[in-house]
């Protein structure tokens, strides 16, 4: 126990072997998940699954100081996994190369204890909310850009990501458009580390239903409680390209990209002009699945038949993000 001897006055021996005895999933290995995995690690959560698609690039390593120079190229989930190993070898850190679908999402966290969103991307965000509110898990999720980010609990008996975040924003910045500094996104993957660890071995208060924010261009750290948010009445669910049916109606919101195999293209300022007709059920596509949101919750309010979200950096249809 001497690795673990500063930790255990705050969490006990009892709270040690909780931490053993957990399995943690992580969506994301970079920014966020870089931070979040080596203290998880380095705690001694006993068994950490990893899923991350893609290989590391030298624009990454500013803000993922887990990775070398050399590693370009590498995928991450497979790096990451390999330097924990000879951070903590008590630790068991499994790497799945792969991306997280609303088809794959249950079956990677049926024996998960706390799953933490590193991965900044809306459709994964709101699937992950989505599956953790059928399971009764905890949701950790995180975001930075620029100069600002936040972590929050939710889940678990505390209201969804959907309920904190109901209105999502028009247009969506990411690191390569607006830029990050490393410190800001490692400070929320820390607090998204603390949280699970707080959950896992039940300190209190608990950090469900906890939004944390840091502001590093004013100094300032904020946040709010949320236990009594209220869950949409009628949520629009991401579905996997293989979930796709036949009788589905697609249409592509893309203006970017030529229309995916079967799929129509409309504009998002069009959606409201769309027919269905006696379609059992639309399904709008977009590459991160915010401009599909935004427009189901338009035809949603002029048309009762099903709806349902794709994000087209699925890799069924063999898009990249």
């Amino acid at each position: 126990m001497n690795r673990y001897a500063r930790q255990l006055p705050q969490i006990g021996p009892a709270g040690q072997a909780r931490l053993a005895d957990a399995h943690v999933l992580i969506v994301g290995a970079g920014g966020l998940g870089c931070p979040a995995l080596q203290y998880l690690v380095a705690a001694g959560v006993g068994r950490i699954t990893l899923v991350d698609p893609d290989r590391i690039e030298v624009t990454n390593l500013h803000r993922q100081p887990l990775y070398r120079s050399d590693q370009t190229g590498q995928p991450k989930a497979l790096a990451a996994a390999a330097t924990m190993a000879a951070l903590n070898p008590d630790v068991q850190v499994i790497p799945r190369v792969e991306w997280l679908t609303p088809a794959n999402a249950p079956a990677l966290m049926e024996d998960a204890d706390a799953v933490l969103d590193c991965a900044d991307s809306f459709a994964v965000s709101l699937t992950l909310s989505d599956a953790c509110m059928a399971a009764g898990k905890p949701l950790i999720a995180g975001s930075a850009l620029a100069l600002s980010g936040y972590a929050l609990a939710c889940g678990a008996g505390a209201p969804s990501l959907r309920a904190v975040f109901p209105d999502l924003p028009l247009r969506g910045a990411n690191c390569a458009t607006a830029g990050v500094l490393g410190p800001v996104v490692g400070m929320i993957g820390a607090l998204q580390a603390q949280m699970a660890l707080a959950w896992l071995v039940g300190l209190d208060p608990s950090p469900l239903g906890r939004l944390i924010s840091f502001d590093a261009a004013r100094w300032r750290m904020g946040g709010f409680r949320f236990d009594r948010a209220p869950e949409p009445v009628a949520p629009l669910p991401f579905i996997a390209a293989s979930q796709i049916d036949p009788g589905d109606l697609l249409i592509d919101l893309r203006a970017e990209a030529a229309p995916f195999p079967g799929a129509t293209h409309i504009p998002p300022d069009r959606i409201g002009d769309l027919e269905p007709g006696t379609a059992p059920r639309v399904v709008l596509a977009c590459r991160t699945g915010l401009r599909a949101q935004n427009a189901g919750q338009i035809l949603q309010s002029r048309w009762p038949g099903s709806i349902a979200l794709l994000a087209l950096t699925d890799p069924d249809l063999g898009e990249t993000p």
